[in-house]
């Protein structure tokens, strides 16, 4: 009998019907998606074998779940689920396994009374994806080490891992008085983070800058969901993340005056190439909710630390549960100056308060947008915004010295900068466990 011959004769008991792709079970009771023979490796194959034997032939009938396209017979395919990745970053910045919590003593012994606020915060910062009930980063070590002492002087060495904050290498700018939507030019080397990222057009082959994000190590940019994912593929394909961007226009130094006379110039910009890029598995470009509006870029090279590379810190607390009252934030990106204008050629930002959600959730409520923990909100001033171009990039908290990026521009009102209607972020907060296991050596 024939291959083709076979394929036409698989119509005994099936497990499932489908039009279309279909979770089914497999003849040995295994998870399994209902598709074409031919887009199924393992049974493809045996199909293809030269002299296949009763039970093959009886593994293949049983297998049938339903008919495709041409009443082409559709076979339940075994799901092939990859080991579980268990590495990750410990806080320290390093190589970690996420286990549950109990599995892991020396974060467990921080939480033996009397137990210090500071040991909460760590714990918390710990925190990591698996199947184990709250999963921590558990470091190589049988104890916590003892907070880094910051050595004045010495040299940031960049890596995958996202930089220890009490290190003071991230978060560190050294931006000052030089003078997104209302917003105002930043200095040269101010939020030396901030990315651009580089699309190739589908049908033009032009570049084309669409979103920014945020580097938060040496390997890795944080940006929105809707920037790797979605509609925006039918634009350009994501292909590079330009580092130590001022204006674009400038295709080598940018420099600018300085008050008291003379120049500032930047090194010129860094391109480098886009290895991966991971959306949240439950972000949905299609749904009108927008939740899960988060993802990482990883770039093919460490990215280097300069006075305008850098990395920005994540964040240590959640802000929007923290009671210090009248905190205002900062968004940065090269976006929309006015309503006119949807992109500005230098980097620009803008200072926007954090909004409560009472303030927040009536407008998007009215257009069945309901907000939940995973999103934050700020600004509601006339004519201050994050705006078009502006998405994936960074809203940033300044703790004592050190910028943390707290949110990650999603969406908001059109047009952009109306009063009394906050912007709405990605809480980066809720996404730790997510991003310390995402992000690998």
């Amino acid at each position: 009998m024939t291959p083709l011959h076979l394929v036409s004769a698989i119509v005994a008991s099936y497990v499932c019907f489908v039009q279309g792709q279909s979770i089914c079970t497999t003849p040995d009771s295994a998870s399994g998606v209902c598709i074409g023979i031919h887009e199924c490796k393992p049974l493809l194959a045996i199909l293809n074998k030269p002299q296949r034997t009763k039970e093959d032939i009886a593994l293949l009938r049983q297998s049938q779940c339903g008919f495709g396209a041409n009443n082409m017979p559709q076979v339940c395919c075994p799901q092939v689920t990859p080991p579980l990745d268990r590495r990750c970053f410990t806080y320290e910045g390093k190589e970690g396994t996420c286990l549950g919590l109990r599995s892991c003593p020396s974060l467990t012994k921080l939480l033996t009374p009397p137990i210090a606020k500071e040991s909460v915060t760590y714990v918390q910062v710990s925190r990591c994806e698996s199947p184990d009930q709250y999963s921590v980063c558990c470091g190589p070590d049988d104890v916590v080490p003892p907070p880094p002492v910051k050595v004045p002087g010495a040299a940031c060495t960049p890596s995958a891992a996202p930089p220890d904050p009490r290190t003071e290498c991230c978060g560190i700018d050294s931006g000052g008085g030089n003078r997104i939507f209302g917003g105002n030019v930043t200095a040269i080397d101010q939020y030396p983070w901030l990315t651009l990222i580089e699309y190739r057009g589908v049908r033009d082959d032009a570049i084309k800058l669409l979103c920014g994000g945020a580097l938060i190590s040496g390997r890795y940019v944080l940006t929105a969901g809707h920037c790797v994912a979605g509609p925006v593929l039918n634009i350009g394909k994501p292909i590079n993340v330009r580092l130590g961007e001022y204006d674009v226009r400038v295709t080598g130094r940018d420099c600018v005056e300085v008050e008291g006379g003379g120049t500032d110039c930047t090194d010129p910009m860094l391109p480098l190439p886009i290895e991966a890029t991971i959306p949240h598995k439950d972000y949905n470009p299609s749904a009108k909710l927008r939740r899960n509006d988060i993802a990482l870029i990883r770039l093919a090279k460490l990215a280097p630390y300069t006075d305008f590379i850098r990395p920005i810190c994540l964040p240590t607390l959640d802000i929007a549960r923290n009671s210090v009252p009248n905190v205002r934030l900062e968004v940065a990106g090269w976006g929309a100056v006015s309503d006119e204008q949807s992109f500005s050629n230098v980097k620009l930002h803008v200072d926007l308060p954090l909004a409560t959600k009472q303030e927040c959730e009536p407008y998007y409520a009215q257009r069945e947008v309901p907000l939940w923990d995973g999103q934050l909100c700020a600004g509601g001033e006339k004519g201050k915004d994050s705006c078009k171009g502006d998405s994936g990039g960074p809203l940033m908290n300044e703790n004592g010295k050190i910028w943390e990026i707290v949110g990650i521009v999603s969406f908001g009102p059109t047009p952009c900068g109306m009063e009394h209607i906050p912007g709405v972020y990605t809480k980066v907060y809720q996404y730790l466990p997510w991003i310390r296991s995402q992000m690998k050596p």
